[in-house]
């Protein structure tokens, strides 16, 4: 039952990968800048488990990019089907790692946000050795951190409510 339960918990999370970018890109000057598809991503990796939180976050951006043209497949939705694995994965071993406690869903996003970035640059850099282009270490601060704050606050706001609140249904297991 767990697993059925687990399935269809993902395919929501993966359908609002797909919305989400359209809801917030009304938003004007910071719509795509909260990063919209990463939240469902942690989501599932911290309520269904790092298995799920990874092959959501590794198809979301490959199948939006694919039924919508956004974001661009290559590099931005391969690099980024990389990053959001990373982030699914990370965050669910860690929530399996650490003491249940509400308080530890914090250092573990963190934690997934820094190892998602840090996959994300390297995917970017291997891409843009394999095309001949450049990705510099200054190119990586910025997409990672410095345009990436809005996002960063956005998901240690709404990504630990969002599971604590779910948690309280009593429909997942800590």
């Amino acid at each position: 039952m767990r697993t059925v339960k687990n399935l269809v918990f993902s395919a929501m999370l993966l359908a609002l990968c797909m919305v989400l970018p359209f809801v917030t890109g009304g938003i004007p000057r910071i719509g795509n800048l909260i990063a919209p598809m990463h939240i469902p991503v942690f989501i599932c990796g911290f309520l269904c488990g790092w298995q799920y939180g990874a092959v959501i976050g590794f198809i979301a951006p490959l199948m939006r990019s694919m039924l919508f043209s956004m974001p661009v497949m290559y590099p931005t939705a391969v690099a980024m089907a990389f990053e959001l694995a990373a982030y699914g994965l990370i965050c669910g071993i860690l929530n399996k790692l650490f003491p249940k406690k509400s308080v530890y869903l914090y250092p573990a996003l963190i934690i997934s946000m820094i190892g998602g970035r840090a996959i994300w640059g390297l995917s970017r850099y291997i891409m843009a050795g394999l095309s001949g282009s450049e990705f510099s270490i200054a190119m990586f601060l910025a997409g990672a951190f410095t345009e990436a704050i809005p996002g960063i606050i956005c998901h240690i706001v709404i990504v630990p409510l969002a599971v604590i609140a779910l948690r309280k249904t009593k429909l997942f297991e800590q």
